[in-house]
C-alpha cells in the first residue's frame, strides 16, 4: 500500500513539517520505497516534484525539504508497488488539464487489473491508479464538456469512487487547485489547525515545531494524510465510504457513499 498526504488552507502555507514526516515512511521507519511525488498549487499553476527513488534517500525530497514552497492546495504521495513497475511514469500524483485547469489525483490502495474507459484521457503509466484517475476524468468531461461549479460536480465523484471502491482499495486526494477532494476507502485521518495554535511532534522523526510561530490567529489549515504524522495531536478518522470535500482549509461538504 501507498500513504497520502494533502493540504487545505485558507492562506498560502508552506507544508515542509508534514513533507519531513511523511518522507521518513519512505523507505526508513515505513516501507514505501518505491517513488514519491508532491504537487503544489499556486493560481492556476502547478509545481510537480516527482521521484522513483526512496523518498528516504531522495536528493529531490531534500531539495523540497529546504524549499519552502507556499501554497492552498497540495497532494502528496509516497509509493508502496503493487500494480506497474517502479518508474517515474508510474510515480503519484498524476496530472492533467480540464477545462483549462491542472486537476491532480493521488491513490493509496488496489483495483486490480481496472483499465476503466480509454476515451480522451488515457494513462501514461501502467497503474490501476492512473487508469481510475484518466476514467474518472473521462466520466466528468462526458457529463460536463463546460465547466462546472464543483457542488454539481459532486455526484460523478462520489459515484465513480464509491464505484472503484467496489472493485478493490480505493483512497485518493483528488483537486483542481480550487477545492481538495477526499474518498476514504480503508483509511484516511485529518486534522484541522487553527488559533489558539500549539506545538506539535512528528511520530516519525523528533522535529517539533510551535504553529503559534508560524501563523497568524486567522489561519486554518486542513492536513489529510493515510495515518496521524503527529504524536501529540488528535487527528479525525473517516469511516469507509466516507467523503469530503475542502477549500481554503474548511470542509464545505461531506457524505457517505453507499
Amino acid at each position: 500500500m501507498c500513504e497520502l498526504l494533502g493540504m487545505s488552507a485558507n492562506v498560502p502555507t508552506d507544508i515542509v513539517f508534514s513533507f519531513t514526516g511523511l518522507m521518513q515512511r519512505g523507505g526508513r521507519t515505513g516501507p514505501h520505497r518505491d517513488g514519491w511525488g508532491i504537487a503544489f498549487y499556486e493560481g492556476r499553476g502547478l509545481r510537480l516534484f516527482q521521484d522513483p527513488a526512496a523518498s528516504c534517500e531522495s536528493e529531490v525530497a531534500n531539495l523540497v525539504q529546504r524549499y519552502p514552497i507556499k501554497s492552498e492546495v497540495v497532494i502528496g504521495h509516497i509509493r508502496q508497488a503493487n500494480v506497474g513497475k517502479v518508474c517515474l511514469s508510474n510515480t503519484h500524483p498524476f496530472v492533467r488539464e480540464l477545462w483549462g485547469r491542472n486537476w491532480c489525483f493521488a491513490h493509496n490502495g488496489q483495483l486490480g487489473e481496472f483499465k476503466g474507459q480509454a476515451t480522451f484521457y488515457r494513462p501514461i503509466g501502467d497503474t490501476d491508479s492512473e487508469a481510475a484517475f484518466c476514467d474518472l476524468l473521462n466520466r466528468v468531461r462526458e457529463a460536463f464538456p463546460e465547466p462546472v461549479e464543483v457542488e454539481q460536480l459532486l455526484p460523478v465523484l462520489v459515484e465513480a469512487c464509491a464505484e472503484y471502491r467496489g472493485k478493490g482499495v480505493f483512497n485518493c486526494l483528488f483537486s483542481d487547485g480550487d477545492w481538495l477532494f477526499c474518498f476514504c476507502s480503508t483509511k484516511l485521518v485529518h486534522i484541522t489547525r487553527r488559533a489558539p495554535f500549539g506545538p506539535a511532534r512528528l511520530k516519525d522523526v523528533d522535529v517539533i515545531v510551535d504553529f503559534q510561530a508560524e501563523t497568524t490567529p486567522n489561519d486554518v489549515v486542513t492536513v489529510i494524510a493515510t495515518e496521524a504524522l503527529t504524536e501529540n495531536e488528535t487527528w479525525h478518522r473517516y469511516e469507509p465510504g466516507q467523503w469530503a470535500l475542502w477549500r481554503r482549509g474548511e470542509c464545505i461538504a461531506e457524505g457517505q457513499a453507499s
